[in-house]
């Protein structure tokens, strides 16, 4: 009976190359360098799963946009052109000028449509689980899966309302590591110790960070290429402002991590 199953043929995995972003606001634009460093590597991602700011930025690359172009399309724009004060209730801020801004830049209307195949995730605050989205309309969902608890109001779909992915799964991983050969997984949100104001807003912040810290351990392990930020977390969440200068360390970073300690990776992720 051993030796049966061991002649059995191996299932064929669907994708040679997954790419995973995580959340992590502003400091997601990092990902736009990874991406721009895997034009010059020559490597390209046939599956992307993204949460939170990761879903954003594999979206739009994913609907043909360039990493340059992604910076351009944010480039002038302040938080205040993406979200809108409102009286506290379920959130402090309307996230409604952000989704009509995807639907502006969007070409694709529904993530089947999208040029490489993308997975969205976001939090499902009424049962308690996280939820992976790989077809339906692409601007409420990617909405739904960057909205930060407290700071933003939850968003409703089709009877449910969902929050941002990075609480339950801030690099997500696992939805795609049985479909692909080999998995480069980006956390922008590495947690590290640093003075925070006593305010509603940042107390909210940094706890929404030891979530998505906690949450990162098990997904990390399933990577078969990791690349940690550190750099970036001497920008804040909302710096939008500072994109050019958070790609250019997330450009830097691959490059040197691809030049060193995954050098011998770079034939197998670009055949």
């Amino acid at each position: 009976m051993v030796k049966e199953r061991e002649n059995l043929p191996v299932k064929v995995r669907p994708y040679r190359v997954g790419l995973v972003l995580s959340g992590g606001g502003a400091k997601g634009f990092a990902h736009v360098g990874v991406l721009k460093a895997f034009e010059e590597l020559g490597i390209r991602p046939d599956i992307i799963s993204g949460t939170s700011a990761g879903a954003v930025i594999a979206v739009l690359y994913a609907d043909g946009y360039s990493p340059d172009e992604i910076l351009d399309l944010f480039s002038g724009l302040s938080f205040n052109d993406l979200a809108e004060i409102t009286l506290p209730r379920a959130g402090f801020f309307k996230i409604d000028r952000f989704k009509q801004f995807l639907q502006q830049s969007l070409r694709a209307e529904n993530i089947e449509d999208l040029a490489i195949p993308v997975v969205v995730t976001a939090t499902d605050l009424d049962h308690g689980r996280y939820e992976v989205w790989r077809s339906g309309a692409i601007a409420e969902r990617v909405t739904a899966s960057c909205s930060i608890p407290i700071i933003f109001p939850p968003v409703l779909i089709d009877g449910t309302h969902y929050v941002d992915g990075g609480v339950l799964r801030n690099l997500p991983v696992y939805p795609i590591r049985n479909e692909c050969d080999t998995i480069v997984g980006i956390n922008v949100s590495p947690l590290v110790n640093k003075k925070y104001k006593q305010s509603v807003i940042d107390i909210a912040m940094r706890s929404y960070s030891f979530m998505s810290k906690s949450n990162t351990v098990e997904d990390m392990k399933l990577c078969d290429v990791f690349i940690p930020m550190k750099e970036v977390t001497r920008y804040a969440v909302f710096d939008i402002h500072a994109l050019r200068d958070i790609a250019n360390v997330g450009y830097q970073r691959t490059m040197k991590i691809f030049t060193g300690k995954y050098a011998s990776r770079i034939n197998e992720l670009n055949k």
